[in-house]
């Protein structure tokens, strides 16, 4: 269980601090998807952050099963925007960085992780012979391979194309559904945060508030997209942006 009560993140100190984040609170339960959602410099990536551990917040707290997160954590993976690969190492090397860097992780190969999500033709190439969307696999490829009991993600599939990214959506998904890890999602997609989310936190103009928790229980099934709930979904948390 990952715990947020009450937390500000601020930047800068004392009449010049900017608030991004303003008394937030939630929870995720383990095997949970949760989705982020509000304009764009609301202030979701700088929550994100504070939950895999690379902001202190300013006020509040975060805890993981009771213990304060005070650090990035092993069992807690981030995915990027970009992905983050390195472009002078190649596919299976960068999926494996994570195993290489520290010998506390798991010692898991990256070879079934990249053949369940189609990249074991691609492990010996470089990200600059990679489509945006090869290269944001490489990314859950590397977060997989140190079997995270928490993944977060930060707008991972911005600027993709439709078909692409409800490919990749559709990804994560199968993973979730086959890891059972703890999913929360920073997007500003609604169809994204409703095909995604079992929960979906509305959040305010910068700095963030919750606006409304919108349940999402029918989620779950690739043909999701195609329901009323599904279309429904989209309308509450649209109309919950609106206001």
């Amino acid at each position: 269980m990952m715990d947020v009560r009450d937390v500000v993140v601020e930047y800068g100190r004392r009449a010049a601090a900017v608030r991004a984040v303003d008394g937030v609170s939630l929870s995720v339960a383990p095997g949970e998807s949760l989705a982020l959602i509000g304009p764009s410099g609301c202030g979701k990536s700088s929550l994100l952050f504070a939950m895999a551990g690379l902001v202190r917040p300013t006020e509040g707290t975060i805890s993981v099963n009771g213990e304060a997160l005070t650090r990035p954590r092993r069992e807690i993976a981030l995915i990027l925007q970009n992905a983050g690969l390195l472009p002078w190492k190649t596919v299976w090397q960068n999926a494996n960085l994570s195993l290489l860097l520290g010998k506390e992780y798991p010692r898991v190969t990256a070879r079934a992780v990249l053949d369940e999500l189609g990249l074991g033709e691609v492990r010996n190439r470089y990200p600059s012979e990679l489509s945006e969307g090869m290269k944001r696999r490489v990314g859950v490829a590397r977060a997989l391979s140190t079997s995270p009991n928490v993944m977060l993600m930060d707008e991972p599939l911005a600027s993709l194309d439709t078909l692409t990214k409800e490919r990749i959506q559709d990804l994560f998904l199968r993973l979730w559904k086959r890891h059972a890890f703890a999913l929360v999602l920073v997007t500003h997609d609604i169809e994204e945060a409703a095909f995604l989310g079992q929960r979906v936190a509305v959040l305010s103009d910068r700095p963030a508030k919750t606006k409304e928790v919108v349940e999402n229980p029918a989620m779950g099934e690739l043909n999701y997209r195609d329901t009323a709930a599904f279309a429904e979904t989209a309308q509450r948390l649209r109309a919950a942006l609106e206001r």
